[in-house]
Parts: structure tokens; sequence; C-alpha cells
């Protein structure tokens, strides 16, 4: 069999809505987009020794950061009542300091090994639109520390 390509809309991000020491996994529902990169750091290894000519370097520093974009949730009932993933984001969005870290997890939903966890803050939150738009929302969560590599929370029944 030959091999298939993966599809982008299968990655799922959870934000943690109860507290660090028994984390509530709680969906961001509405992505249309998910990318998760990192911005690394480096210095010229080469030296005199190289007598080819070719050159070195060193990866001295890494950062995560997860960009995402999405539309806006609610639920039906008469009373306004966001969807609580983008809610959490949005509040902690508002924040500074020690105080506007979160704990998130990312990972894919088709089973591929791709799970991670890691405290972040969030930065670049817009929200708005037109007239005749959707309410759009886009966010950045800036890794603080290394992301840790968790087994997918997807289980075989689960998955597609």
């Amino acid at each position: 069999m030959g091999l298939r390509s993966l599809l982008a809309k299968d990655w799922k991000l959870d934000v943690n809505t109860g507290p660090v020491e028994t984390p509530v996994w709680t969906p961001v529902k509405g992505l249309t987009s998910f990318k998760e990169t990192t911005d690394d750091s480096t210095e010229d290894d080469g030296d005199f020794d190289d007598e080819e000519g070719w050159g070195s370097e060193v990866v001295t520093e890494r950062k995560w950061k997860i960009e995402a974009e999405g539309r806006r949730k609610r639920t039906d009932a008469a009373t306004f009542t966001p969807d609580l993933g983008q809610e959490a984001i949005r509040k902690a969005a508002r924040k500074v300091g020690f105080g506007a870290n979160i704990l998130v997890r990312w990972y894919r939903r088709d089973g591929a090994p791709d799970a991670y966890e890691g405290t972040c803050t969030v930065s670049d939150f817009a929200k708005g639109g037109s007239t005749t738009d959707l309410e759009p929302f886009s966010f950045s969560l800036n890794g603080q520390g290394a992301p840790k590599e968790i087994t997918n929370p997807i289980t075989d029944e689960e998955t597609p």
C-alpha cells in the first residue's frame, strides 16, 4: 500500500480549564487554521580545523509557538454562552505576567504519535470583522520552556 498524506485539519488543541495539578482538558472549538513552529537561535561553530571550508552551526535555543485562527462559537442557548475553550484563550489574552500562563496540549485526531503539552502565554488575540463576516478570531501561543511529548489522548476507538 502506498503512503497517504496527513490532513492538516486533524490537529486538535485543548486548554486546561482546571487546576494545574489535575487538568480539565477543554477543546478549543471552531479552529480553521493551526500551525506549530519553532524559532531557533544558532551560533557559528566553524573553526580553522575544517580544511575544506565547510561551516558549522549549533542550535543554542529553541522557542515554540502555535498560531491559530478560527470562527467564534457559542451555544444555541438564549443567554450568550461562549465556547469554553475559546473563552479560556480569550481571557488569558487579557492577562500579563505569571497570571497569563496557561497549560495547553495539541495532538492529531488521526492517532499519529504527534502529541505535546506545554505552558504558554497568549498574544496577538484578534476578533471582529465586517458586517457580512462570521466573526473570526486568531491568536498566538508563545511557549514557556520545552513542550513535553505526551501519549496521544485519542484512543483506538476514537480514531477515524
